[in-house]
């Protein structure tokens, strides 16, 4: 059964869209999203409502926990002040202009689902099964620590914004890496398809070009660091 996996979709529509097309384009008929529907981008309220319209299971991820409960930190993990600064201005800015229904869809998403795919126990959660603002690097320490514990045979996250693929302990792990706000060096929007049986997985990391411009000039005339429209057109 083939599942399309996406993940931090950051408020940017127009990644979004171009996502859910190339998927339904597939046939692809299952749809599961890893959290972070908000933050950096101005469009939180439209990526929510069409996240709800095509009733796509979420896991909630950092943003949208802080968003959801009006915390005062977005639990991003960043080493440059300036970026710290940006995150929080970015959270704030989410908080101001999410509508009172969709801080509530927000605070109400679960912190991870468990799935029975093909007779495999699926843990599909944010960050990490132990904290949603954890990074899981695909060759990280904590990676490796997380697979050696891990009770399901499956595990699927995002919060890295890299996609990859790798059998650990005898542990798949998947990351959908970034549909809104990617770190791959390219601006087109990632997930992931996955087809997942009972012989075995199979893997595809699919790359959707968009009309990243809109989401970059419609930043630029928010409130919104301006920066972060250079994120969008580098990747």
């Amino acid at each position: 059964m083939i599942t399309a996996l996406i993940s931090d979709i950051h408020a940017n529509i127009h990644a979004l869209t171009a996502v859910l097309e190339d998927i339904e384009r597939r046939g692809i008929k299952n749809i599961y999203c890893l959290g972070d529907l908000v933050g950096y981008m101005p469009f939180p309220n439209e990526v929510i409502q069409l996240i709800r319209d095509n009733d796509i299971k979420t896991v909630q991820g950092n943003y949208d926990q802080s968003v959801g409960q009006d915390l005062m930190a977005c639990g991003c993990d960043y080493s440059n002040p300036k970026d710290m600064e940006f995150a929080s201005r970015s959270l704030l800015w989410t908080q101001e202009n999410i509508t009172a229904p969709n801080k509530r869809f927000l605070e109400q998403l679960p912190p991870f689902l468990e799935l029975d795919i093909e007779r495999r126990l699926v843990l599909l959660v944010h960050g990490s099964p132990r904290k949603n603002n954890e990074y899981l690097y695909e060759n990280s320490q904590e990676l490796k620590d997380t697979a050696a514990v891990l009770k399901a045979d499956i595990l699927i996250c995002g919060h890295t914004h890299l996609p990859y693929y790798k059998l650990l302990n005898g542990k798949h792990i998947i990351n959908a890496g970034s549909v809104g706000k990617p770190k791959h060096m390219n601006p087109n929007a990632a997930y992931v398809a996955a087809d997942i049986t009972n012989t075995g997985i199979r893997v595809e990391i699919v790359q959707v070009p968009y009309d990243y411009e809109k989401t970059a000039r419609a930043i630029e005339a928010s409130s919104l660091p301006h920066e972060f429209s250079q994120l969008i057109r580098r990747g």
